[in-house]
């Protein structure tokens, strides 16, 4: 919303610059108003392009805001009230509303409308009357009360968006879980069940050749070995399958993704030669993750490594995680070729290139957000993974 906010702030500008250098004076005045154009609009046109970026730092400094509302005052003075150049100053309190709340709101409607008051009594149009020179302060004020009613919309928007990603990272980790049990049961019925039956036919068939009139003990210690190596054979099989289990439903037996992340890089790097440094971040520990889970994550940073091995030609490899807020983070950043432009999962699948496709699909299983692009590094691809710690809770 505020791009498009400053888009409009763009075209605005554009239009009303060419009035504005024509009634300046010579010398001085031009050379201000000329320099107040391309402050306003070089502005107006990197936090349109680039708001991810540019954004949190107009967030953190009003004073930002101040300073282009004073340049587009000198506009506004010579232009003429008159002119485009008078919806750039209804933007100013609209934006500072979703940016800052009503106290922005307040503040810089306060401004841009004593602004525009001193623009009036300093033009010549005699013929205005107060009715018109109370329009654009008034509509200033409008625009401050409507900017701060979308940001608490918004908030409130987003407040219910994480309460629905929570819920539904919860039932995709519920899920992940119950499928490794269905999976558990399925190798259950596939090998101990199995070779318990083998067992018993074996069993069976010694009970038939000791009960014989004509006993053959050749015959009979080949059945006893058949039937020992059977249940030594069930016995491990059902050591295995139980130690899955316990490490399922004992949280003393999840995995330590940090640990396990670290050991991961390791050995990327040691395969590899690839230089990949594993760095944890956050101010908290992980929760114990569990191992369906874990090894999806794991399974995604690994894959990340591997891509950017095979197609980035890197120099070096990035990872980091920790816990942010309540989002367990996973971060791969290479600084190699980076993905092409306008690169997209459909394409990528249609040409028969599925790690990333995968990576996505298994974030998705999980309930976990993936971001795949360059992100804040001037080059290079990053692929972060977030998680909300309260699927982790269930």
């Amino acid at each position: 919303m505020c791009r498009q906010v400053f888009g409009f702030r763009l075209a605005m500008i554009a239009l009303s610059a060419p009035a504005a250098l024509v009634n300046a004076s010579p010398g001085l005045a031009t050379r201000l108003v000329g320099a107040a154009v391309v402050v306003t609009f070089m502005g107006s046109y990197v936090l349109f392009r680039d708001w991810e970026r540019f954004g949190p730092l107009l967030l953190r400094h009003p004073t930002l805001l101040a300073v282009d509302t004073l340049f587009g005052s000198l506009l506004l003075i010579s232009a003429g009230p008159d002119t485009t150049l008078a919806y750039v100053s209804v933007c100013t309190p609209l934006l500072a509303g979703i940016v800052y709340g009503w106290r922005g709101a307040a503040v810089f409607a306060s401004l841009q409308s004593l602004i525009l008051f001193l623009v009036y009594a300093a033009s010549r149009n005699e013929h205005a009357t107060p009715a018109e020179s109370l329009l654009l302060p008034g509509l200033c004020v409008i625009a401050g009360a409507v900017g701060s009613a979308l940001r608490n919309l918004m908030l409130r928007f987003g407040a219910a968006t994480q309460a629905l990603t929570t819920v539904q990272a919860r039932l995709a980790v519920t899920e992940a879980v119950s499928a490794e049990r269905a999976r558990l049961a399925r190798e259950m019925h596939d090998s101990v069940a199995k070779t318990l039956h083998g067992v018993a036919l074996a069993a069976d068939g010694l009970a038939g050749s000791a009960g014989a009139s004509r006993m053959d003990a050749k015959l009979v210690r080949q059945q006893a070995e058949l039937v020992a190596r059977s249940a030594r054979r069930a016995a491990a099989e059902s050591r295995e399958l139980l130690a899955d289990l316990r490490r399922e439903s004992d949280p003393d037996h999840a995995t330590d993704v940090l640990v396990e992340l670290a050991a991961r890089t390791k050995d990327f790097s040691t395969r590899t030669g690839l230089q990949a440094t594993y760095r944890p971040t956050g101010e908290h520990s992980v929760p114990p993750v569990p191992p369906a889970v874990a090894r999806q994550l794991l399974t995604i940073a690994t894959e990340a490594m591997e891509n950017a091995n095979r197609h980035a030609g890197p120099t070096r490899v990035d990872v980091n995680a920790g816990v942010h807020g309540d989002l367990l983070r996973i971060s791969v950043y290479d600084d190699g070729r980076g993905l092409p432009p306008g690169t997209t999962l459909e394409q990528l699948r249609r040409a028969g290139h599925f790690g990333l496709v995968g990576m996505v699909e298994r974030a998705a299983s999980v309930g976990a957000r993936i971001r795949i692009g360059r992100g804040a590094h001037p080059r290079g691809t990053e692929v972060r993974l977030e998680l909300p710690l309260a699927a982790l809770t269930t």
